[in-house]
Parts: C-alpha cells; structure tokens; sequence
C-alpha cells in the first residue's frame, strides 16, 4: 500500500511538471543557460530557401559582430535556426524544440503562413518576436509579435499610392495568388486604396494551376503595367512563358517577394525584355552608409546569390533587439542570461512600444514601431531590372 502511494505521488509530480510546461511557460527553460538564446523558424531547403537562408546568414553574422564586441555585458548571444520549408505544419515541432532548447527572445518566421502559426503559440509561452519578413497584417496580432518588414496592407496601401500618382485615369493590369495570405493580403489593401480613376484588370491562380499561366497571360497582355503581389518562384516562371506577348515596354512591379528574383537558379532575369522593379525598404545596389556596409561584408562571406532585403531585415532584427536589451539595462533593468522568456516579453514589449529607435539601421535611418507591432521607416521603388 505504502508504494502504491509513493507512485502516485511520484505520478502526481509528473503531472503537475506538465501541466506547469504548459500554462503560459511556468516553467524557465532557459534556466541553464549560458548565452542569450534567439531562436528562429525559416525555410533552410525547398522553393522558398533563398529567403530563409539569408536571414539565418544575417543573423548569425550579426550575433557573431556583437559577441566579437563584448556581447551584452559580457554575455554573448546564440542563433538556433530550424528548417519549416514554408509549411505551417512544421512550425509547432520547431517551436517547441526551440522553447525547450532556452529560446528567450525569437525572430519568429521568414515567411507569412508559417508565421502565423508561430505567433499564437508564442503568444501561449509570452515569447517576443520581432519577425524580419512574415509580413501578414495578423502576424503581431498579439501583443508580443512585431515585425521589422512592412506588413502586406502596408505594400499594398504604399504600393497603391505610387500607382495612384504614376497611373490615374489609366488600366493596370493584377496578377496575385488567391489561396495564399500574403498575395491577397497585399492586393486587397491595394485595391482598397486604389485611385477611383484606375481600371484594374485582374486575374489570379492558385497552387492547382502554377504551372501554366497561359489564361492568365493572355487577360493581361494589353496591360502597360502589371502589380504582381506574389514570390519570385511564380513571377519568374509567369515572366518567361509571357516574354513574347506581354509588351516588351511594360513594367512588372512587385513587393518584397520579388527579392532575389534576380538571383534564381535557371532563370535567366537579362532575357525578360519588361522592366522588373519593386516596392523595398534595401536597395542591394546600394554605393554608401550601412547597406554598402551590410552588403559588403554578406557578400565576403556568404556571395551574392542570397544576398537580399530579407536578410538585411534580419541583421537589423538582431541589432534592434540587441539595442533594446541595452537600453533597458542601461535604464536599471536586471535581464540575466538565465531569464524567462516571458519575463524578457515584458522587457522587450514595453522597449518597442514605448518609442525605442533602432538609427542608422541597414534597412532604415531611424526604425520606430508602433504599439500595433507595425513597423515605421521610409520605402523605395526598387529597379531590379531595366528594360531591354
């Protein structure tokens, strides 16, 4: 009798641990730490890899500047990155293997579909993110979910604007992907703040059909100009089957799914005779200040075919959360390397909420957020590509 109820209470014990794990991250995994841990969930492999890639490169090239200076009071900082492949269904192994592996402070996701999976299970565990390119409208939805990118309401609302002033009066023509957040995230901002003025021929696919945009090509061929809110994996392929009916004058004008288009194994950007330009907060081409900089040393190190705006979003994630832990300490705030990741949240949330600026930033002169999780810096019209 006297073991069964040992067991029970060895069962009991168990139990509870669980159930702590659980609640909102009771338990301190980061507890045995010896560094600050930053985690992050991004495609490593598959399609969409050249993205993950440059943000893990960028990242780790940051942290690594940083502990070479002396870190944060001498505690210097770790990358752990994970391979979600852009499939949300992925996210919640990597994200639990992270929380468990001393996470305290992550970039979240490069992507938007995994992203928001990310940030509800982040939001469960209070775990800051400050996310370099999940650019959905709900991917802060939460109170401890930011992003150093513009979400997509913000391209398509920016993106509207430049059309507005270049096109009034005039048909464009809108090829979006209709089953994925970000495509339509963007265009329905667009369109909603789109000139009355402006007729818009619209056609669209989804991943049953993107393979072949014949039907497609052949709605938008009179168009002069073509917003395509989409990555660059299917605005390649849609450039090269409509190289010969498209006008070769027109203009193919994209948002930071573009990046690294031109960059794509097997696709030859000098034959698409249309001009190809994009709404972006990094000019790559950039000749002075901290993206020469930036470019610079990604290039020496890594090359430059993942050498991209989202990488630059990274490096700059990796200083802006860096910068904020210092102001903090700088302010009498104690963040030991042991702290929780829910204790750091709080930290972190009342920094950025609270008008912390990142200056002189890769991707911005002075970087500000809003309490929404929404970021504020100024955006360019990128040319990626002139025409023929």
């Amino acid at each position: 009798m006297k073991l069964k109820r040992i067991l029970s209470l060895a069962l009991s014990a168990i139990l509870c641990l669980g159930m702590l794990a659980s609640c909102g991250g009771a338990v301190n995994y980061a507890s045995e730490n010896t560094e600050y841990v930053i985690g992050l969930s991004g495609p490593l492999t598959g399609g969409a890899a050249m993205y993950g890639t440059a943000v893990a490169n960028s990242a780790q090239m940051a942290i690594e500047e940083i502990n070479a200076a002396g870190g944060l009071n001498g505690v210097t900082f770790k990358l752990i990155a994970t391979d979600d492949m852009h499939d949300a269904t992925k996210v919640s192994t990597n994200y639990s293997s992270m929380f468990e592996g001393g996470m305290q402070v992550s970039l979240g996701t490069v992507t938007t579909a995994p992203g928001l999976e990310f940030k509800n299970l982040s939001a469960d565990d209070n775990v800051f993110f400050l996310t370099p390119s999940a650019s959905g409208d709900d991917i802060p939805a939460n109170p401890n979910g930011y992003q150093m990118c513009f979400a997509d309401g913000n391209q398509g609302k920016v993106a509207a604007e430049f059309v507005n002033a270049n096109y009034k009066g005039q048909t464009i023509g809108v090829f979006y992907k209709s089953d994925e957040a970000y495509s339509k995230g963007i265009y329905d901002q667009f369109k909603a703040n789109l000139d009355s003025t402006i007729t818009v021929v619209e056609t669209s696919f989804t991943d049953a059909n993107a393979s072949d945009f014949s039907t497609q090509i052949d709605t938008l061929k009179s168009c002069s100009f073509i917003f395509m809110p989409i990555y660059y994996t299917p605005a390649s392929l849609f450039m090269t089957q409509a190289k010969s009916n498209i006008a070769p004058g027109a203009i193919y004008y994209g948002c930071d799914g573009f990046d690294g288009i031109d960059n794509i194994e097997g696709f030859d950007i000098t034959s698409i005779p249309q001009e190809i330009t994009m709404l972006s907060h990094f000019n790559s081409k950039a000749t002075e200040g901290p993206a020469k900089e930036f470019i610079d040393k990604y290039v020496a190190r890594f090359g430059k075919e993942t050498l991209n705006q989202f990488g630059a979003s990274a490096y700059d994630c990796v200083y802006a959360i860096y910068g904020a832990m210092k102001k903090a300490i700088d302010e009498g705030t104690e963040i030991p390397v042991t702290i929780s990741a829910s204790d750091l949240c709080e930290i972190l949330k009342a920094q950025f909420a609270g008008g912390y600026t990142l200056e002189n930033a890769v991707t911005g002169e002075k970087i500000t957020w809003e309490s929404t999780g929404y970021v504020n810096k100024g955006a360019i019209k990128y040319v990626i590509k002139e025409a023929n």
